[in-house]
C-alpha cells in the first residue's frame, strides 16, 4: 500500500483517542470514514491495532510501538510543509514546543511576550519538564523545539545560556530557624526537595553535605510551585528557585527565605535543542528570541538586587543613627 498522509493523520488520532468515534470528532470526519481508514490500516499492518475490552478499546503491542513513531512522523511532516525559503516572524503561523519546569515561569512569561510582539500569529506550547524527560532528553528533543534546563544537566547537545538564578531555602514564616542553631535545625528538620537529577552539577545535597549537613528528605516533588505550600505551617525546609520564591511572595507571605551562612548554589538556566533544528531559520529566530528574554530576566534581577541592597543599607543606617 503506497504512503498516504491522510492515513497517517487518521492513525495518530486513533492511537491517541483509542476510539473510532472520538478520533472522528477530533479530525472533523464522519465515523464511517474513520472506520474505513481503520480497516485499511489493519490490512496494511496485518494487525488489529485496536481491540475491544469490555466497553473500551486497548492498543495492541504493535499499536503501542506505533504511537511514538507516528507522533515523530507527523511532527516532521508538519515541519516540511511549513518550511519557507525566507523566514519572516510577522508571517509565522507555526507552533513551537518548549519544555520547561515551573521554576522557569518568569522566563516563560517574558519569552511569550516577545514572541507575541514579533510573531503575533505564532503559537507556543509549553510542556512540563519531568525527571523522565531529562533522563531521555536526547530522544525527546527530536519532537520538541527547545528544552530549558540548568546548565550542565545535558551534554552533547547545542546549548545557549539564558539567565542566572539562585537556590534558596524556604521555611514557614512562623518557623524561621534561630540563627545560632541554624546548622542543627538544617540537619534535624525534614526537607522538601525538587526532583533529583543524576548529575553532580546540580546537587544541593552535596553542597549541604560539604557543610556537614545531611538533609533528611521527607518529600520530593516535580512541581516546584508546590514547595511553598508543602512548607507553610510546618517545620519543613524547602529548596526553591529564588525567582519562584518571589512569585509566591507576591501572592502570599506565609513562607520566608532562610538566611544561611553559605550559598546553596547558583543556577545558570540554559537552552537545549536537537542538532536537526540548527539550520532552520524559524528555529534560529526562536532561539534568538529566547536569548533576548534571558537577558531581560537577568537585567531585571540585577535591578532587584540593587534595590534590595539599598533598602538594607538604609535600614542599617537608620538603626545606627543617633
Amino acid at each position: 500500500m503506497p504512503a498516504d498522509l491522510n492515513l497517517l493523520v487518521a492513525l495518530d488520532a486513533l492511537l491517541q483517542e483509542r476510539n473510532v468515534t472520538r478520533a472522528a470528532q477530533r479530525l472533523g470526519l464522519s465515523q464511517p470514514t474513520l472506520s474505513t481508514a481503520l480497516a485499511r490500516l489493519r490490512r496494511h499492518f496485518d494487525d488489529e491495532l485496536l481491540t475491544r475490552t469490555g466497553n473500551s478499546y486497548e492498543l495492541t503491542p504493535l499499536a503501542e510501538r506505533l504511537r511514538e513513531t507516528t507522533e515523530h512522523a507527523l511532527f516532521w511532516t508538519d515541519r516540511v510543509f511549513q518550511t519557507q525559503p525566507d523566514f519572516v516572524p510577522a508571517d509565522c503561523q507555526r507552533e513551537f514546543t518548549v519544555v520547561l519546569s515551573d521554576a522557569q515561569l518568569p522566563f516563560a512569561k517574558v519569552f511569550a511576550d516577545l514572541v507575541r510582539q514579533q510573531a503575533p500569529d505564532a503559537r507556543l506550547r509549553f510542556q512540563h519538564s519531568t525527571d523522565m524527560f531529562t533522563r531521555q532528553a536526547v530522544e525527546y528533543l527530536r519532537t520538541v523545539d527547545l528544552l530549558v534546563l540548568p546548565h550542565g544537566l545535558l551534554t552533547d547537545m547545542p546549548t545557549l545560556d539564558l539567565y542566572r538564578d539562585r537556590v534558596v531555602c524556604v521555611v514557614s514564616a512562623d518557623a524561621v530557624p534561630d540563627k545560632d542553631r541554624i546548622r542543627v535545625e538544617l540537619a534535624s528538620r525534614p526537607w522538601v526537595f525538587p526532583y533529583r537529577h543524576p548529575s553532580p552539577v546540580f546537587s544541593p545535597v552535596r553542597r549541604l553535605q560539604a557543610e556537614g549537613i545531611e538533609p533528611r528528605v521527607e518529600i520530593t516533588t516535580e512541581d516546584l510551585l508546590s514547595v511553598p505550600y508543602l512548607v507553610a505551617g510546618t517545620d519543613r525546609i524547602g529548596l526553591l528557585s529564588e525567582r519562584v520564591t518571589r512569585l509566591h511572595h507576591a501572592a502570599a507571605a506565609d513562607v520566608a527565605v532562610v538566611d544561611l551562612p553559605f550559598e546553596i548554589g547558583v543556577l545558570v538556566e540554559s537552552l537545549r535543542w536537537h542538532p536537526v533544528h540548527e539550520r532552520d531559520p524559524a528555529h534560529a529566530w526562536l532561539r534568538q528570541t529566547a536569548a533576548e528574554a534571558g537577558r531581560m530576566i537577568d537585567t531585571a534581577a540585577d535591578g532587584l538586587v540593587a534595590r534590595d541592597r539599598a533598602v538594607r543599607e538604609a535600614e542599617e543606617q537608620a538603626t545606627t543613627s543617633p
